[in-house]
C-alpha cells in the first residue's frame, strides 16, 4: 500500500501518527495470521503489526519479541482467534479506541483477558453490561465465570433472579455446562413458577441428547440431568395439575417417586414426599403481580403517539422494588414504546423511563387471558411506602386491549396498592385503559 510522503507533518500528535500506522503495512515488522471471523470460512486472513506499537501496550506482547525466547518468525499463527476480536484488540492497542458489537465483544473480552491489557477488558465488561438481557444472559455469564469477571457475574445472576422465566427460555440456556444448571436449579432468589423451571430442564437435556445422537426418552434425560437437578427441583410445591400433565409424561421420574409425590398432593402435606424438597423458594426477588382490572375488551383502545397519554398515579403501603408493567396490546400485533416512565409525583422526577418495540403474546391474570406484553425496568425501581408515584405512557401502534372496572386499591402479598387517579388520552379521568399488572418483589 503506497503511503503519502512526509505523512507525519499533517498528524500533530503521537496518537494520530500511530494510529495512522494501524494495519498498515508501512513500517510493519510482523503479521498475524487468523482464521476469517465467519466460523465457516476455512481461509485465513493477515493482520500487519508493528512489534513495538504492541509491546508497549501489552506485557504479554514485550515477552514474545522482546524476551529470552523472542518470536522470530515474519508470521504469527493464532489458532484460538479470529480476524475481528484480533483486529479489535489492535484497534486499541494503536488508537485506545474499541468499536465493539455483539458478533466481537467475546472474543475482545479473551484477547485482552490472555495479552494482559486491562483496561480492554474492563471495557468489554461495561459493553456487556449495558447490553444484558434474558435473551442473553447465559452467554455473558458463561464467559463472565470463566474470566472470574465479579461484577459482571453478580449483575447476570441478578437478571436470572429477576427474570427468570424468559432467561430460561432463552436460546443460550440450553447449550449452558451441567455445572452451571447445577447452580441455576438451586438457586433460592429465582422468580419462577416450579413447573417453569422443570420444563427449562426438559428442553436443556433434551438438547443434549440431540447434539449427542441420542433418543430423548425419559431415562436418558433422567442421566444426563443427574441427580443433583433432578432432586434440587421442588416437585411438592407444583399443583397437582402441573405435576400431573407436565411432569409424569416426561418419564424422567421413576413411577415410585411420581407415587411419593402424588401421596403428598392428597395427603395435604408436601413434606411428606421424601426425597424432594417441598418448601418454595424464598426470595425477595420473587416476582409478584398486581392485577388492576375485573374486566377487559379487546382492540378499543387507540393510541396516538404524537399527541396523547395515558397516566396512572398511585401508591403502596410498604416498601417495594418495582420491576414493571404488562401492557394491553392486541393479536399478532408489535407496538412501539415512545416513552414509559415511572415519576415521583411530588417533585415530578423520572425515577425510570423505557421505550422500545414489543410484540404482544397471550398472558393470563387472575380474571382473565389477555393479549400484550411485559416491560422491564432493569434495575428495578425502589418505591417507598406511602409515597405518590405516576406512570406515564407514550405509545403508537394498532388497537389494543383495555381494562374495564379498575379496582381503588388491590392487595397483593401484603402490599396494598391503591390507585389514586388515572387519565386517559383525552385527559379525562377514567377506571378503565393500559396498565393491567404491575410487577414488583417485596
Amino acid at each position: 500500500m503506497a503511503v503519502q510522503t512526509n505523512w507525519q507533518t499533517t498528524r500533530s500528535t503521537v496518537r494520530e501518527r500511530t494510529k495512522f500506522m494501524f494495519n498498515n503495512e508501512h513500517l510493519s515488522d510482523v503479521k498475524f495470521s487468523v482464521r476469517g471471523s465467519d466460523s465457516e470460512s476455512e481461509t485465513d486472513r493477515l493482520i500487519t503489526a508493528h512489534k513495538f506499537v504492541l509491546s508497549i501496550g501489552s506485557p504479554v506482547f514485550e515477552a514474545m519479541f522482546y524476551g529470552e525466547l523472542a518470536e522470530t518468525k515474519d508470521t504469527i499463527e493464532l489458532p484460538d482467534c479470529d480476524y475481528e476480536s484480533l483486529l479489535g484488540l489492535f484497534r486499541y492497542l494503536y488508537s485506545d479506541e474499541v468499536s465493539l458489537s455483539g458478533s466481537n465483544v467475546m472474543g475482545v473480552l479473551y484477547l485482552a483477558k490472555k495479552y494482559m491489557v486491562p483496561s480492554l477488558a474492563d471495557k468489554c465488561r461495561d459493553y456487556l453490561q449495558d447490553k444484558l438481557d434474558p435473551s442473553n444472559v447465559f452467554l455473558v455469564l458463561t464467559t463472565a465465570q470463566k474470566y472470574e469477571e465479579k461484577s459482571l457475574i453478580d449483575r447476570c445472576w441478578k437478571v436470572v433472579d429477576i427474570e427468570t422465566e424468559a432467561s430460561l427460555k432463552s436460546d443460550g440456556f440450553e447449550i449452558i455446562e451441567k455445572s452451571l444448571l447445577e447452580e441455576v436449579v438451586s438457586r433460592e432468589s429465582m422468580g419462577i413458577r416450579e413447573v417453569e423451571l422443570f420444563k427449562a430442564c426438559n428442553r436443556w437435556a433434551i438438547e443434549k441428547c440431540r447434539k449427542e445422537g441420542l433418543v430423548a426418552d425419559g431415562e436418558r434425560k433422567r442421566r444426563i440431568l443427574g441427580e443433583q437437578v433432578i432432586k434440587a427441583i421442588r416437585f411438592p410445591v407444583m399443583t397437582q395439575k402441573e405435576f400431573a400433565d407436565v411432569v409424569v409424561d416426561t418419564k424422567i421420574l421413576t413411577p415410585d417417586e411420581i407415587i411419593i409425590v402424588f401421596k403428598a398432593f392428597s395427603s395435604d402435606s408436601p413434606q411428606s414426599a421424601t426425597g424432594f424438597l417441598h418448601t418454595p423458594r424464598h426470595a425477595c426477588g420473587v416476582i409478584q403481580r398486581c392485577n388492576r382490572y375485573i374486566s377487559m375488551n379487546s382492540c378499543s383502545w387507540s393510541y396516538d403517539g404524537i399527541k396523547y397519554w395515558d397516566e396512572i398515579e398511585f401508591r403502596v403501603d410498604k416498601d417495594i422494588n418495582f420491576h414493571g408493567l404488562c401492557l394491553f396490546g392486541s393479536e399478532n400485533n408489535t407496538y412501539k414504546i415512545i416513552t414509559l416512565e415511572i415519576k415521583d409525583s411530588s417533585n415530578n422526577s423520572t425515577i425510570k423511563s423505557v421505550t422500545g418495540t414489543y410484540s404482544s403474546d397471550l398472558l393470563k391474570c387472575e380474571y382473565y387471558d389477555y393479549y400484550g406484553f411485559e416491560v422491564w425496568f432493569n434495575p428495578p425501581a425502589n418505591l417507598k411506602k406511602n409515597c405518590r408515584y405516576k406512570i406515564r405512557l407514550l405509545m403508537t401502534g394498532p388497537n389494543s386491549g383495555k381494562g374495564c372496572n379498575c379496582f381503588k386499591s388491590v392487595k397483593v402479598s401484603g402490599v396494598t396498592f391503591t390507585f389514586l387517579r388515572a387519565v386517559n388520552q383525552s385527559d379525562q379521568l377514567v377506571a378503565a385503559g393500559q396498565f393491567p399488572e404491575f410487577l414488583f418483589s417485596l
